[in-house]
């Protein structure tokens, strides 16, 4: 078999992705930690041409790329056709096909069709365990769908201090005890499989995925909000190279260097307080005159020696050599003033976008693309519900998105005892 390296670093979400996608295909990998050592940080950019993030992928020598990269692969099939896993699985016992195939038509289904779930929960951070641990616990059997990344946005930090109950070390930690829950209790996990296409005009509604399609009695929407992106000239070009979106992630490689971070909310605080363990300095670029963070957050950095700030300012373009990013260029947006700024790193946190893109037309959405729901976590069609940062863009916290996750799949059961026309526990 393809031997396999993964380099990762501590507190790092794509590695662990990239592991698990592996690991969920029986294959065996070394990995290759390189946080705090220079000679590996060093190692990784001469054989990946500059790269300064990681997970950073090799089979049998060859560089194949990062997370992203391994879950094309995964899709593709050409995962498969490397290691071989096709002829495996020829040689296995026929699974009992227990889902509907394409050859199956909504008419044949009825509502007590054991091939359709009770529930299925779309996306795997704090909102969607939640909804399947609460969902599980009433027994209603149900079907989480993790997508490409677990843990959602909180994944992406270091220390949790707000999440009562828990006094573990990192994010990682509680997403962990998340989903072991959820599991302990019956929910059934289909680990990095991507929902394609929803169908929520017909009733059982109808989820496809890259390796299935599922009919459900009632969906529960947890897909979350990706970071939004400056879409500036150089920053695709010097991704990896330079510009990076997790702090935590590709910190290490930026040692002793003069970094800019964009934004300035809580994860721009959070993921430059970070940075300050490894640069030698560091420049938050905002474009109003004052931070959007909490006061305990901006207490921590307006005082930090290594932080300095650029205020009303907006960065225009990102520039750089073969080597990577070298500096970039400001403009102030009092002033129309434009300035070079030189630096080697760019961390960009200037909000996030919600994952909502295949269920427009499906229901409604409002003006920036965030799921309409009531008090009730209802959206505009009956039987689906949304929780978490999909449909909140307000509080964004971990605790409220559990929160909306437990009201979700409360009411998704509610739903359900009404279309059975069977005694619901509830006062609802």
């Amino acid at each position: 078999m393809a031997r396999v390296k993964v380099y990762t670093t501590d507190f790092c979400p794509y590695c662990e992705k990239a592991k698990s996608i592996l690991s969920s295909k029986g294959v065996e990998y070394d990995e290759i930690n390189i946080q705090d050592d220079e000679k590996l940080r060093d190692e990784i950019e001469r054989l990946t041409g500059g790269r300064r993030d990681v997970p950073q992928i090799f089979i049998d020598g060859e560089h194949i790329g990062d997370d992203d990269a391994l879950e094309a692969l995964a899709v593709s099939g050409e995962l498969d056709k490397m290691f071989n896993l096709e002829a495996q699985e020829a040689t296995l016992p026929a699974p009992e096909i227990i889902l509907p195939t394409a050859e199956i038509t909504p008419p044949v289904l009825s509502h007590h069709d054991e091939k359709i779930r009770n529930v299925i929960i779309i996306g795997a951070g704090p909102a969607g365990f939640a909804a399947a641990l609460y969902a599980a616990r009433a027994n209603l059997h149900p079907v989480l769908i993790t997508g490409s990344e677990i843990g959602g946005q909180v994944s992406t930090t270091t220390d949790i201090e707000n999440y009562p109950g828990f006094k573990g070390e990192n994010a990682a930690e509680l997403i962990q005890i998340m989903q072991s829950q959820a599991m302990h209790f019956g929910t059934e996990i289909l680990f990095f499989d991507v929902v394609t296409e929803v169908d929520f005009a017909q009733h059982p509604f109808r989820i496809k995925t890259h390796e299935s399609e599922l009919f459900a009695k009632s969906v529960i929407i947890c897909t979350g909000a990706s970071h939004r992106k400056l879409n500036i000239p150089g920053e695709a070009e010097f991704a990896g190279k330079g510009v990076s979106y997790c702090a935590t992630c590709d910190g290490f490689f930026f040692q002793n260097r003069s970094v800019v971070v964009v934004g300035g909310g809580d994860s721009a605080v959070e993921e430059a307080l970070f940075l300050t363990r490894f640069a030698s300095e560091i420049h938050l670029v905002h474009r109003r005159d004052r931070l959007r963070a909490g006061s305990v957050l901006q207490k921590r950095i307006l005082n930090h020696e290594k932080v300095k700030f650029i205020w009303d300012s907006v960065v225009e373009e990102i520039q750089g050599d073969e080597k990577g990013v070298n500096a970039v260029r400001l403009r102030n947006v009092k002033t129309d003033e434009q300035t070079i700024h030189p630096t080697e790193g760019v961390f960009v946190f200037i909000g996030h976008i919600p994952n909502t893109e295949i269920f427009k037309g499906q229901i409604e959405l409002d003006e920036r693309g965030y799921i309409i729901t009531d008090k009730r976590q209802r959206t505009s069609v009956p039987g689906v519900f949304a929780a978490g940062d999909v449909q909140d863009h307000l509080f964004r916290q971990a605790i409220t998105s559990a929160g909306s996750g437990a009201a979700a799949a409360i009411e998704a059961e509610r739903y359900i005892a009404e279309i059975e026309d069977r005694a619901y526990p509830g006062r609802l």
